[in-house]
């Protein structure tokens, strides 16, 4: 499934596009998706379509670690690693992400249709299409490491990190992540890029920054098993550490504790307070604790100091719809879409509450775009008979429906041969 939190899915596209003009890309036109999943796994694939599990995160032990697995990835795409038979791919760039979104989508129904239905959709079986020779790991841990140190971060994050991969994976066989399959860690390997680090400069300044934090300590609380337990871990750790402390107003909030909740954020530093994905975070408060003159104050707020912020228009959606301000929440919504056309979480929202505002026929149109970024053809050929049987349409609602039409028949024959 997709990973639908706005805080991570910026934080992952502002690190992405902080590592990419330093990167030997040519062609920079990159879509992100987030995958909320909790296996260590990243992959770029040719259209650029870049995929990152939100288990990558929490697997990492520093935003530099993270950067160096973005940067060898795009060192892939860059070296045309992945297949230079697939000439098109960059014109059928929404396909492909379609294709991977449906299949990620019937994965968690299925996982093993799942998963046939990636390996297709990328143009072979995963084996095939991920087994990269040594030359090409040996070239991409070249390239992504020259790439990691251009941006700023540490060399030594990219052999610290398979190093620890390695270790914690020895024995794993089948059952290690799918990135370890795909990218054999090895001791010469491992070797190989740490005489490459000690040949590179290292950052004076090697702290993470407080996105990487947030977005982290985020994740770790997303994919808690025990609440309870997370949460006395994070009391315990939080007069020491912010970090601990974020951790502390998350799980609160989960266990639906708000005098806790209202303490953390109290304890936490001035610095923390005033961060944007904390300002955010206490909007969510306020807005599960049922606050809404608090939520509309604080998101009206944010909405006008962070102009176009993916995750503060977001929340100011939210807030709007949660205050029944729908035709305040749709326009929200339409920034997102207009902005992020390729993000079928946003055209969701959008439906949802276009429907709330009674906008029948706006519903069925953002309902497509939905099925089709989603890969879900067949849905939204569906959704477009009901918006035909719509009464009083205008010829411009009439025209915007057979040009709908023709996209989904376009789509569906490109899928159908990229299958075939």
């Amino acid at each position: 499934m997709l990973l639908d939190d706005p805080m991570v899915k910026q934080y992952l596209q502002d690190l992405l596009w902080k590592i990419v003009p330093s990167s030997e890309l040519r062609d920079r036109r990159l879509e992100l998706i987030a995958l909320d999943n909790e296996t260590f796994n990243a992959f770029a694939v040719p259209g650029g379509i870049v995929g990152v599990h939100g288990g990558l995160i929490t697997a990492s032990e520093s935003e530099a670690e993270l950067a160096s697995v973005l940067a060898h990835e795009l060192a892939h795409l860059s070296q045309r690693h992945y297949a230079q038979q697939l000439e098109e791919s960059r014109r059928n760039r929404p396909l492909v992400l379609a294709g991977v979104l449906a299949s990620i989508l019937l994965g968690a129904a299925n996982g093993e249709a799942g998963s046939a239905g990636i390996a297709s959709t990328l143009g072979g079986s995963a084996s095939a299409q991920l087994a990269f020779s040594r030359r090409n790991e040996q070239e991409a841990d070249r390239v992504g490491m020259q790439t990691l140190v251009r941006s700023g971060f540490d060399p030594y994050a990219m052999p610290e990190m398979f190093s620890r991969l390695q270790k914690t994976y020895r024995f794993a066989g089948n059952r290690a992540p799918e990135f370890l399959l795909t990218h054999p860690v090895t001791e010469s390997r491992i070797a190989d890029s740490l005489n490459r680090a000690s040949n590179l400069n290292r950052p004076a300044d090697q702290a993470n920054s407080l996105d990487y934090d947030v977005v982290r300590t985020r994740l770790l609380v997303h994919y808690g098993q025990d609440m309870s337990g997370l949460n006395a871990q994070f009391s315990n750790d939080a007069k020491s550490s912010p970090r601990a402390t974020y951790g502390l107003l998350l799980t609160a909030i989960e266990l639906n504790k708000p005098q806790q909740a209202q303490a953390a954020l109290e304890m936490l530093p001035r610095q923390w307070q005033q961060h944007l994905y904390v300002k955010l975070t206490t909007l969510d408060f306020y807005l599960r604790t049922e606050k809404t003159q608090e939520a509309l104050k604080l998101a009206k707020e944010l909405h006008d100091l962070y102009p176009g912020s993916m995750p503060a228009t977001y929340y100011y959606g939210l807030t709007l719809r949660q205050a029944r301000d729908f035709r305040g929440a749709s326009n929200a919504f339409k920034e997102l879409t207009s902005d992020y056309p390729d993000d079928a979480a946003f055209w969701f929202q959008l439906s949802e509450t276009q429907g709330l505002e009674g906008n029948i026929g706006a519903v069925h149109r953002s309902r497509i775009e939905y099925f089709l970024l989603t890969g879900r053809i067949d849905r939204a050929q569906r959704q477009l008979e009901f918006a035909r049987r719509e009464k009083g349409l205008s010829p411009i609602d009439t025209a915007r429906l057979d040009q709908m039409e023709e996209e989904i028949k376009r789509v569906r024959q490109e899928m159908d041969d990229t299958l075939s």
